[in-house]
């Protein structure tokens, strides 16, 4: 699923060749997708919270899978908006809400790692599937690629949808795979056994909105990058083909970035990990604005990838951290609603940038300046007072 939502900057150009649409329109179905995405994955989040992960994967597969494969008949821009910005949207909605949020239930001593190794999916997706599309494309034309890749993606999350499950102990285990003893299996409902803040209290927080600011910063930047990086390297006389690999190094690098960060929210908590995090964005932007010859964007892309991997790791144990485990899903979807706001924004000020004066060198500037807020804020982060049977595994601040 996310290596076809980083996918979507290899169509860029096909999309600009074949309907003479702008990059701004482009990118606003992508902006679509992103609001989509952030609003339901709050109601994703909290039926999470309540039914478990299996039904509401399987409905967000078939949402993406029938949403990608539809571009392959699009010819007006509406149907763009609505195939990728809405079904699309839905689908992308429980990918990370749904899933981070049941990690952190399995686990608690090491919930950072096992977070971290979930998302080497991810990663892995960014390395493989951006290829995969400029290799169909090349080979079968845009249209032939999407009807491929919504296939694809259609068939595993649904059968990956099917062995998902809430928590533990209706399997009679407790998180970090501790056997119960003599507990019934399926017994009470998980949720009595979890403690943490309910999402009354975290709203009563400020913690809880410095965490939704952070969170739109970050995802102002990354899906910006993301989604623009293949167009720009294009304009810097990149070949289609090569500046896919760019999306690809990203997704590599970023394996390195989720496994390492998601090791040091177990050791240093999720204040530092974050700041670590922003420093290295700052540092890949600052090599951005600075680069202007194809093959430095590979080592843009190198940067830049660690601090991907690591931001899309970081979040869910940190919440987990400050707020507990008993309404994780639908704190965790608050949170990326409002990184999604920034998702959405991001990409398409900078296509509307681009169209107005030819050029990225603005809206990387603003980039810079949003990860500088996100870091300040991130600093200002300080640990709260939780049960003790929650913060098992996690570190002080």
């Amino acid at each position: 699923m996310i290596g076809s939502m980083f996918a979507y900057g290899i169509f860029f150009r096909e999309l600009e060749s074949e309907f003479g649409w702008s990059r701004a329109t482009i990118s606003g179905a992508s902006s679509l997708a992103f609001v989509v995405m952030g609003t339901l994955g709050i109601v994703a989040g909290r039926l999470n919270d309540l039914i478990g992960p299996r039904v509401l994967i399987t409905f967000s597969a078939v949402c993406f899978g029938v949403g990608y494969g539809l571009l392959s008949r699009i010819d007006v821009a509406w149907e763009l908006f609505l195939f990728y910005g809405v079904l699309a949207g839905i689908g992308y909605s429980t990918h990370d809400v749904v899933t981070l949020s049941t990690i952190t239930r399995w686990f608690t001593r090491r919930r950072g790692m096992m977070t971290g190794i979930a998302k080497v999916g991810t990663g892995t997706g960014q390395l493989l599937v951006p290829l995969a599309a400029a290799s169909l494309v090349a080979a079968f034309g845009w249209r032939h690629a999407a009807l491929v890749m919504g296939s694809v993606a259609l068939l595993v999350l649904v059968a990956a949808a099917q062995v998902m499950r809430r928590d533990p102990h209706g399997l009679g285990q407790h998180p970090d795979g501790i056997e119960a003893g003599g507990g019934a299996r399926g017994g009470s409902h998980a949720s009595s056994r979890e403690i943490g803040l309910t999402l009354g209290e975290a709203v009563a927080t400020r913690q809880f909105w410095t965490l939704c600011i952070v969170q739109l910063t970050v995802m102002f930047c990354l899906m910006t990058v993301m989604i623009h990086i293949v167009p720009h390297a294009t304009d810097i006389g990149v070949a289609p083909a090569v500046a896919a690999t760019i999306l690809s190094t990203v997704g590599a690098v970023s394996i390195a970035g989720r496994l390492t960060v998601g090791t040091l929210v177990d050791r240093l908590g999720g204040r530092r990990s974050l700041m670590i995090c922003f420093v290295v964005l700052l540092t890949s932007l600052a090599l951005l604005q600075s680069f202007q010859i194809g093959w430095m964007l590979f080592v843009f892309a190198a940067v830049y990838g660690f601090a991907h991997g690591g931001f899309f790791t970081v979040m869910s144990p940190a919440l987990a951290e400050f707020f507990g485990t008993g309404s994780h899903g639908v704190i965790f979807g608050i949170v990326l609603f409002s990184g999604m706001m920034g998702g959405a924004a991001g990409p398409l000020l900078a296509g509307a940038l681009y169209d107005n004066t030819g050029s990225y060198q603005m809206g990387f500037l603003i980039l810079m300046g949003m990860a500088l807020t996100g870091l300040v804020l991130a600093s200002t982060l300080r640990p709260m007072r939780m049960h003790a049977e929650d913060a098992v595994g996690q570190p002080s601040e």
